[in-house]
């Protein structure tokens, strides 16, 4: 190497140190600290109960259909798919905000659908399932 770009070679790995050291951008991000708590995902609740003892409806599936509107393009359907625990809760993690589409289908139940207005993300709905009717 010419004495030159030595020269040249240990300046750039120089100035590479101090930038690293001075701007604070450049580093690694640093691990959080155990005592924060991560930041928590808003989350609606949906509370299934049926019949006239109104006990709780499990493993009854949730179907959240909303539209994500566009400015540009052809508005998006988007659909989610959750299902309620023993206790006949779902929970919808980052739930969509506006008018909604909830239907509820689970085996032994007549199958609910109803649009609603979701305002806040934490919102809990409480739905009614009621026994379909015979069939001779």
């Amino acid at each position: 190497m010419l004495p030159g770009n030595r020269r040249l070679g240990v300046l750039a790995i120089a100035a590479g140190v101090l930038l690293s050291i001075a701007c604070p951008v450049l580093r690694a991000q640093d691990n959080p600290s155990p005592d924060k708590p991560p930041a928590a995902i808003p989350r609606m609740t949906i509370e299934v109960t049926g019949g006239d003892a109104n006990k709780p409806v499990e493993n009854a599936s949730v179907y959240l259909k909303y539209v994500e509107e566009r400015t540009l393009r052809k508005d998006k359907k988007l659909e989610l798919n959750v299902k309620t625990n023993r206790e006949g809760v779902a929970h919808v993690p980052d739930p969509p905000l506006g008018k909604v589409l909830i239907q509820i289908v689970a085996e032994g139940w007549k199958t609910y659908g109803k649009w609603y207005d979701v305002s806040d993300p934490k919102q809990v709905i409480k739905i009614h399932l009621e026994k379909p009717p015979k069939w001779y």
